[in-house]
């Protein structure tokens, strides 16, 4: 069997998308879908390993991607939750450094303002967020509080007269060397509560550094956020965002984003597994005739399968307005944890050529493991769910 007999595009699953959960959107979901997959076919996929061999971000790609106009696909645009996690999916599947990018501004950071905001403030700021005119960041996570940043947020916010000052620091801030706003989360001392403020990055006493020497997600740009009596004026104190719980209602909807793209991840490594498979010739045919690779294969697209299958039933419930913080604990958890195996199965179908970016697999393999991480760990929302069917809480 010859490399050129098999023409990928025309097999019956060349989308990967097994059993067909495409087919639950609505004709135009699936038009607008399209004109999605093009974009990141022509300006996303083509540069994708050399930034992300530079880390550096492609400044040029906010523009363009302001022009396809997908900020906010729910809220603004009226989409499902089906359509939004397919479409955050595939940008994953593209390019997970540039999903990331996406996933904090209009994830966590625009989920900020559309949550907890008041509707004066979002009047004011949400234009100028949707079209990429500002970009956002959003800081939670901190240098010595990650899973127990909800009970132990160190930088501190005091009320002075109509202003507030922010002292304290925050770690792992995608998009925060060149975000115009971040959503800052500090602990109020007169109360103790975890309060929310949109921070404008110019402030005197606001910097943010660059963390150096990543091997996960490089194209992002992560920073360490360190704030020296940041003067913040009331009105950008978040309305309603008062305590953990507010901005809890911000996670449990971004961890579900996270998830998708751990499926996005494991369709991206099984598209770079397959190609490679059918054209990889050892022994005189093709590498995909070996029984082997194909259980591989399988194993991987059955992981993936799997993920979507729970991903799409909660983005089913999410739209109804009855999915759980559970449910998206388990989702998280569960799916990284298949995207773990399958990211791995596929660097082995690539043997050495597997470590090098060059054939990308490496840099999916990779990228995999940040993904695994943040928005709560595998751990933490495992406790979460184990707490859930329990009743008992196994966190201290």
């Amino acid at each position: 069997m010859s490399k050129a007999a098999i023409d990928l595009k025309n097999l019956p699953y060349a989308d990967g998308d097994f059993y067909g959960f495409e087919q639950l959107l609505s004709d135009s979901e699936r038009e607008r879908l399209q004109v999605i997959r093009d974009f990141l076919a022509k300006e996303v996929k083509p540069i994708a390993v050399d930034c992300w061999n530079r880390g550096e971000f492609p400044m040029e790609l906010i523009p363009k991607l302001a022009e396809l106009d997908i900020a906010s696909p729910v809220h603004r645009q009226g989409y499902s939750n089906v359509f939004a996690g397919i479409c955050h999916a595939e940008f994953t599947r593209a390019d997970a450094s540039i999903a990331t990018f996406m996933g904090v501004h209009d994830g966590l950071f625009t989920g900020s303002i559309e949550a907890l905001a008041s509707e004066e403030q979002k009047a004011a700021w949400l234009p100028d967020i949707y079209s990429l005119k500002k970009i956002g960041a959003f800081g939670l996570t901190e240098p010595l509080g990650g899973s127990d940043v909800a009970g132990g947020t160190r930088t501190t916010a005091v009320r002075d007269g109509e202003n507030w000052i922010l002292n304290g620091a925050k770690r792992w801030i995608g998009n925060a060397t060149f975000a115009d706003w971040v959503v800052i989360y500090a602990r109020d001392v007169a109360d103790n509560q975890v309060k929310a403020f949109l921070v404008d990055t110019t402030l005197p006493g606001y910097s943010a550094t660059k963390i150096e020497n990543k091997i996960s997600l490089r194209t992002v740009q992560n920073a360490d956020i360190l704030l020296e009596n940041v003067v913040v004026p009331h009105e950008y104190k978040l309305a309603g965002g008062n305590s953990f719980k507010d901005a809890n209602k911000v996670l449990k909807v971004t961890r579900l984003a996270v998830a998708w793209q751990a499926v996005g991840q494991q369709m991206a490594a099984f598209d770079v597994a397959r190609r490679y498979a059918v054209e990889r010739q050892q022994f005189g045919r093709p590498i995909a005739s070996f029984q082997l690779v194909q259980d591989q294969l399988v194993k991987m697209l059955g992981n993936t399968v799997a993920s979507m299958g729970m991903m799409v039933r909660l983005a089913q419930l999410e739209d109804q307005g009855i999915a759980k913080d559970e449910q998206s604990a388990l989702a998280k958890a569960f799916t990284t944890a298949r995207m773990r195996e399958t990211v791995a199965m596929g660097r082995s179908i690539l043997g050495g050529n597997g470590i090098v970016t060059d054939y990308e697999m490496a840099k999916i393999f990779a990228d995999a493991e940040a993904i695994y991480s943040y928005e709560g760990t595998h751990e933490i929302n495992t406790l979460v769910t184990g707490r859930a069917i329990t009743g008992i809480s196994a966190i201290v």
